[in-house]
């Protein structure tokens, strides 16, 4: 490792990729975070040297894993000086070096920490799992691992998530995704052949089609380039479930990031934390407070009277000095653990101020890292416990971390989702620290350590649960800043297509960072093509286009055939998150794509006296109070909700495009009936003007209409509280198991129905080719 006084990032200046953004600090101000304060009071708890009460264990002693026989093999060497050292009392100036090798770590002169544990060897009470009694994999046979250390429960980290037939039949994923993309292809080839021979038989242009046909290929292109991505699912996913196991364990240092949240929130994830099953002298756990809020201060002291393994830290922010948000909060706890006694932990894992991380979250996300020195950085999926039933505005991940994420690690792409990973100190080291200067530094941290030639791995295991958003503005906020964050890092790296940051990139992980950076900017173009619908219907063009009958009869049958393979692919395609989140994640695309692009036009196109501003969604007027919308008692009336929802937050788009759509499609049906006699004529104008199978229309108004909709009609949500299930001694709290699920509410039941309308009149269309 580079030493720590000569390491730019850890003042907050920066690196080369995002340099000219970074404002250096003064000299006065470095020196303060570079010296050690004697009191160090907003570093270390005042009480932190006290015994631990027997009440307040850190440890389930009846544990137990997949009823699998428990025991517990450790290894249990008293002059262990393999890799995996306890925190040592290295003090070292900030002119210094920073090396860790064990022997060079460890003082001759005890510190605090060395005293309070060379007396009090604290020994995990949980069993993990029986032991395997030979490696299952060559990868275990390290030399570095010790025999017993690591335990291998499945050949599948998400073996307890799905399994049975439903992993058989996604096995067919590759194929039906080929199959699907074959005859959409050859579908939109006769199309624009149809459309041709028209226009050469009736000597006239039919340009209501060909922007018929611009429109789809346009829907059509995310579908398409994601479906080249999923095909990757024929490479199979080998991660497997394992545990670590015994007391000779890395140390970690766990950082929790907060900045304003409410303290009850805070203080759970905090709980929850100290709550690992994880010998209690080989981790810490440190609350990075950049809210820097004396409650919160107080608690982490309270706890610190028992648990000697908490510090809370607040850094000092200079008026007009860049402070880089998260990612330079991160950067200060980074500095401040090099100077607590011990020094910096083998590894830093981090958590969200919502996020409550399960008991066996260190152990079952270190050893993915431990089995591979390459590895730099492990993360478990994002779940929440407080997803309102149907999920109206598609706040739940469970698609991206049930589908997305297992391919990309497949393909050793896999992101680092900001929440609940465990990163190698080393790792970071070499990329600089937190990339600053970007809105997805969780992103941006993953793919520099990828193009520097490191792994990354997803662990796909409920191991933490979060809370989504409960109002409508802080969604899109959340959303947008994702979005905006992804295109800004994918810019700064060219997106992942060639540049020194992402040299050692293989083809896969190239194609996966222009993929989902390219997906985002294209909701311009998406926006832009919505309009085109209800102007074709209003023109009173057909929609389709062809020279004879016999033309027609075959477009109807490609169409069906296009249709209904795009319908079971969806199906197969959403088996691992469930039908319903898949068909909940397009319908998101659609209606959120309008936000998004105006974000991406705001903050990469226009100059900011045509109206361009910051990188983040940010709602017009003021508003006085929160809606409070998914509180029965407290939430706001719906003339309130409405008005807030389609001014302030632009939905008036979506209620605008809704009417209008639906005006043209009655007007060009109304044009069907009065100039078309006999029901084939008739029959026939309605199909090919505004009722082209399977409605395209009819899919993207019920999408886009769910804004509206949910400020008329938002879910109804229980207290946080209601939600949880608290011990009464220790106060940690982890959601119950009805929570973690999404319950099926009214709104997915009618949009089944609507989708299952279209799928019939896709059949019905089908059918009458034969006899017309």
């Amino acid at each position: 490792m580079s030493g720590y006084g000569n390491n730019p990032y850890a003042h907050g200046q920066g690196n080369q990729w995002y340099g000219e953004e970074m404002v250096e600090m003064d000299e006065r101000d470095q020196q303060q975070q570079h010296q050690r304060s004697e009191s160090y009071d907003r570093v270390a708890p005042r009480a932190a040297v006290k015994p631990v009460r027997p009440g307040l264990a850190l440890n389930n002693s009846n544990y137990s894993s997949n009823n699998i026989s428990t025991t517990t093999t450790a290894v249990a060497s008293t002059d262990y000086n393999g890799p995996y050292t306890p925190y040592s009392p290295y003090r070292r100036s900030m002119a210094e070096s920073f090396v860790t090798s064990p022997g060079d770590s460890r003082s001759a002169t005890p510190s605090l920490a060395t005293l309070k544990y060379q007396n009090h060897h604290f020994q995990s009470h949980a069993s993990l799992t029986e032991l395997v009694s030979q490696p299952s994999s060559p990868v275990l046979a390290k030399d570095w691992v010790q025999p017993g250390s690591i335990a291998r429960l499945h050949d599948r980290d998400d073996a307890d998530i799905w399994k049975g037939w439903k992993r058989w039949l996604f096995h067919l994923v590759p194929i039906l995704t080929f199959a699907n993309m074959g005859l959409y292809i050859a579908y939109l080839a006769l199309r624009i052949a149809c459309v041709i021979f028209a226009q050469n038989v009736n000597h006239m242009a039919f340009p209501g089609a060909w922007v018929f046909i611009a429109i789809e290929i346009a829907v059509s292109i995310p579908s398409l380039m994601h479906n080249c991505w999923t095909m990757m699912a024929m490479k199979k996913r080998s991660r497997a479930k394992l545990r670590l196991t015994g007391d000779e364990v890395p140390t970690v240092d766990v950082f929790i990031t907060c900045c304003g949240e409410e303290d009850d929130v805070v203080m759970d994830t905090f709980r929850g934390a100290l709550d690992q099953d994880y010998p209690r002298d080989r981790f810490r756990v440190i609350l990075l407070d950049d809210g820097a809020s004396a409650s919160l201060e107080d608690a982490v002291n309270q706890l610190g009277q028992t648990h000697p393994n908490v510090f809370y830290m607040a850094r000092k922010k200079i008026p007009g000095v860049p402070h880089h948000f998260k990612a330079g909060n991160l950067n200060y706890g980074l500095d401040q653990t090099r100077l607590l006694p011990g020094g910096a932990g083998q590894f830093m894992a981090a958590l969200d101020a919502d996020m409550i991380p399960e008991q066996e979250w260190l152990r079952a996300v270190l050893p993915h890292l431990l089995i591979d020195p390459k590895m730099a950085l492990a993360c478990p999926p994002q779940l929440f416990y407080n997803t309102p039933p149907s999920d109206p505005l598609a706040q739940s991940l469970d698609f991206f971390v049930h589908v997305i994420e297992p391919i990309k690690d497949a393909m050793g792409v896999a992101w680092c989702t900001g929440s609940g990973y465990i990163v190698r100190r080393d790792a970071l080291d070499e990329i600089g620290n937190f990339p600053l200067g970007s809105l997805a530094e969780d992103v941006a941290t993953s793919t520099l350590m990828l193009g520097k030639g490191w792994h990354t791995a997803y662990v796909h295991e409920p191991l933490q649960f979060g809370t989504v958003p409960d109002d409508y503005g802080s969604h899109l906020k959340q959303r947008t800043r994702w979005a905006i964050g992804t295109v800004d890092t994918a810019v700064k790296l060219k997106f992942s297509l060639f540049g020194e940051a992402v040299r050692q990139m293989s083809v896969a992980q190239r194609f996966s960072g222009f993929l989902y950076a390219t997906l985002s900017v294209y909701t311009i173009l998406l926006t832009a093509s919505m309009f085109a619908i209800p102007i074709i219907l209003l023109w009173g063009k057909p929609l389709v286009a062809y020279a004879n009958d016999e033309q027609l009869r075959w477009l109807m049958r490609a169409c069906f055939a296009a249709t209904l393979s795009n319908r079971l692919c969806e199906f197969v395609l959403f088996i691992p998150a469930g039908y319903h989140t898949g068909q909940r994640g397009s319908r998101y695309q659609l209606w959120m794509a309008p936000y998004i692009a105006l974000c991406i036009v705001r903050a990469f196109i226009l100059p900011t006296w045509l109206g361009g501003q910051a990188q983040a969604f940010k709602p017009t007027g003021s508003l006085s109070s929160a809606l409070e919308e998914r509180d029965p008692k407290r939430r706001k009336n719906m003339f309130v909700r409405l008005t807030t929802i389609l001014f302030n937050y632009m939905a008036i788009f979506h209620l605008s495009f809704v009417y209008v759509t639906v005006a043209a499609v009655i007007l060009s049906s109304y044009r069907c009936f009065f100039q078309q006699s006999g029901f084939k004529d008739v029959f026939i104008c309605l199909m090919t003007h505004a009722f082209w199978p399977p409605c395209t229309f009819l899919f993207i108004c019920t999408s886009l209409w769910i804004p509206v909709s949910y400020a008329i009609d938002p879910p109804s949500m229980p207290d946080r509280e209601d939600l949880l299930k608290r011990d009464s001694k220790t106060g940690v709290a982890h959601p119950t198991s009805k929570s973690k699920r999404i319950a099926f509410g009214g709104q997915a039941a009618w949009f089944e129905l609507e989708y299952t309308v279209a799928t019939a009149w896709t059949i019905v269309v089908f059918v009458y080719s034969f006899f017309f």
